[in-house]
C-alpha cells in the first residue's frame, strides 16, 4: 500500500471526471464488500486505483432527481472548491448517461439511465456511528468533545458561505467521517443542492431525511432553513456526549421520545460520571453544556434553536 504522502500525491493528479465504467471497475462493480457507508442520498464504497491508493466512491441513490446536465457540474464544482478542515475533501464526480433494456408496455425499450457518482479522499476511520454508543471504542471525553466542536465548526462553515448558506439537510452520524486523529469531517455537504430543493420540499421523506433527525417543521410542513440543520445537530450531539442510540419509529418520526428520555435521565452529576468515571470538574461542566445545547437545537419551535454561530461561541467558552 502506498505511504500516506504518496497516496496524497497520486489522488491530487486524478481528473476531476472519471468515467463510470473505471469508478465501477476499481469498487469491484459496487460490490456489497467494499460498502463503506450509507445514506439518503446514496451508497459509498471503497475504491482501488491501479496504484493501490484508496479512495471513497459515492454512487447516488438510483431515479434521484438530481440536477441535469449543466447544473449538475456547476452545483460539483462549486462544492468541491470548498475547503475545510472539518468538511471532507470532494475530489471528483461523473454524471454518465447510460443504455440500458427495460421492459414497458409489453415490450423492451432502450432508454437513458442517467448514474451519478462523486468521489472523496479516503478517511480510514469511517463513519461516526461507529463509535459513539455506548460500548464502542471512544470512551474519553475529550475525544468526544473535539469531535462535536470540530462538527460544529464545519456547520458553521457551511452556513456562512459567503454567496448564502448551504443547508446540508442530512447531519446525522453515518454523515460524519472522521481521520485518523478523530477530527471529524462533514460528508454529504451540498447533495441537497444537487437532488434539487424543490424536490426535496415536494419528497420530504422519500429523498431527504432520516426519522430521528428531521425537524418537525421540515417534516410535516416541508420548511427547509439552516433550523433543520440545528435540529439534525443537536440529535447528533446528544447521542455523541451521552453515548445513547436514537432509535425512532414511524409514529415518533422526530425523535421526541428520546428527547424526553434525555431530559428526564441526564440531569444528574450521577448518571454522567457513571458514563465518564474519570471525568474531572472542567469536564463535567463541559458534558453538562453539551447536553444543555443539544436539547435546545431539538427544540419543536425553531425560533427558539440556537443559531451554529452561538453554538460555537458556547463550545468555547463565550457568553451569548
Amino acid at each position: 500500500m502506498a505511504s500516506l504522502k504518496a497516496q496524497q500525491s497520486i489522488t491530487n493528479t486524478l481528473p476531476n471526471k472519471l468515467p463510470a465504467k473505471f469508478l465501477k471497475q476499481i469498487t469491484n462493480d459496487l460490490s456489497p464488500d467494499r460498502k463503506l457507508g450509507h445514506s439518503v442520498f446514496g451508497t459509498v464504497y471503497m475504491g482501488i486505483l491501479p496504484e493501490g491508493e484508496i479512495i471513497a466512491v459515492k454512487k447516488l441513490a438510483e431515479n434521484s432527481p438530481v440536477a441535469p446536465g449543466k447544473s449538475f457540474d456547476t452545483e460539483v464544482t462549486n462544492l468541491m472548491a470548498l475547503q475545510h478542515e472539518n468538511i471532507v475533501e470532494l475530489v471528483g464526480y461523473c454524471h454518465e448517461a447510460q443504455k440500458d433494456v427495460v421492459y414497458h408496455n409489453g415490450r423492451y425499450v432502450i432508454v437513458d439511465i442517467i448514474e451519478s457518482f462523486l468521489w472523496y479522499k479516503y478517511l480510514p476511520k469511517g463513519t461516526l456511528d461507529k463509535y459513539i454508543y455506548a460500548g464502542t471504542s471512544i470512551s474519553n471525553w475529550d475525544t468526544r468533545f473535539k469531535i462535536i466542536k470540530g462538527v460544529c465548526k464545519g456547520l458553521q462553515f457551511l452556513h456562512n458561505k459567503p454567496d448564502g448558506a448551504l443547508i446540508h439537510m442530512n447531519i446525522l452520524p453515518t454523515s460524519i467521517w472522521l481521520d485518523d486523529n478523530w477530527v471529524p469531517k462533514i460528508a454529504d455537504f451540498g447533495l441537497a443542492r444537487l437532488f434539487g430543493q424543490e424536490q426535496t420540499r415536494m419528497n420530504t421523506i422519500n429523498v431527504i431525511g432520516q426519522y430521528g433527525y428531521m425537524a418537525p417543521e421540515y417534516l410535516y410542513r416541508g420548511e427547509i432553513s439552516t433550523m433543520s440543520d440545528i435540529y439534525s445537530l443537536g440529535m447528533l450531539i446528544i447521542e455523541t456526549t451521552t453515548g445513547e442510540k436514537n432509535c425512532p419509529n414511524s409514529e415518533d418520526r422526530s425523535a421526541r421520545k428520546f428527547v424526553e428520555h434525555v431530559h428526564q435521565n441526564w440531569n444528574t452529576d450521577d448518571q454522567i460520571t457513571t458514563m465518564y468515571p474519570s471525568l474531572d470538574a472542567n469536564g463535567l461542566q463541559q458534558v453538562k453544556l453539551c447536553i444543555d445545547i443539544g436539547l435546545n437545537c431539538v427544540e419543536v419551535d425553531r425560533n427558539k434553536r440556537l443559531s451554529i454561530v452561538d453554538i460555537v461561541k458556547r463550545l468555547n467558552g463565550e457568553r451569548v
